[in-house]
Order: structure tokens, then C-alpha cells, then sequence
């Protein structure tokens, strides 16, 4: 069974800081893209970041672009998302989701395969 744990997430003032990391279990991360969302209380979903499965590609949402950094540690079966300068309107639920790629592709994917459970950030004074 294929599960996605999402861990790091926290209370932090603005201005802060927070890794999260997704840890991947019943499967193997070496040919998944990576992706990570976030949902903000009575907004949609939104995809912020994804890494391709060699890490050579990455992609960032606008608004966290410069701010956010995401990487991997195949061998670790986990990937990770560096926040920093962090705002109140990063305030969400943030989820990682995997799928298979053929290609070394980092970008806008709505066709995950597998999804965590979400952690929790909230950026408050």
C-alpha cells in the first residue's frame, strides 16, 4: 500500500521559516514526479511547487517563487519543500502527491497518483 506522509508543519511568525517533507512508503520515488499543493480555509487547492524525478527540474507557483525551494533525496524515498520569508497568506493545509513520469518533467500536473494526508502551516504575528 502506497502512502504519503507529510511532515514540518508548524506555527511560525512571518518572516519565518518551515521544512516540510514527504516521506514516500510502498513505493519507489525514482521515476515519480513530485508535486506540492496547499488549501487555504474557502479557497480551492493550488499547486505551489514540483520536482522532476531527478531533480534536475523544478517548477514554483508565482507568488512562492524565490521564497520556496523544493527538493529530493531518492534514496531516502522523500522530498521536501524549503519555505522561507514566509507570509500570513501562506497560511494552508499543505498536501504531496506522486506520479509516474516518463519524462524528466517538473511543472503543472493535475493527475497525481497518490496524495498525503496534508500538514498543517499557519503564518501569525
Amino acid at each position: 500500500q502506497v502512502q504519503l506522509t507529510e511532515s514540518g508543519g508548524g506555527s511560525v511568525q512571518p518572516g519565518g521559516s518551515l521544512r516540510l517533507s514527504c516521506t514516500v512508503s510502498g513505493r519507489t520515488l525514482n521515476r515519480d514526479l513530485v508535486g506540492w499543493f496547499r488549501q487555504a480555509p474557502g479557497k480551492e487547492r493550488e499547486s505551489v511547487a514540483a520536482i522532476s524525478w531527478s531533480g534536475k527540474n523544478t517548477w514554483y507557483e508565482n507568488s512562492v517563487r524565490g521564497r520556496f525551494t523544493v527538493s529530493r533525496d531518492n534514496a531516502k524515498n522523500t522530498a521536501y519543500l524549503d519555505m522561507f520569508i514566509l507570509k500570513p497568506e501562506d497560511t494552508a493545509v499543505y498536501y504531496c502527491a506522486t506520479a509516474y513520469f516518463a519524462s524528466d518533467y517538473a511543472g503543472p500536473f493535475d493527475e497525481y497518483d497518490y496524495w498525503g494526508r496534508g500538514t498543517q502551516v499557519t503564518v501569525t504575528v
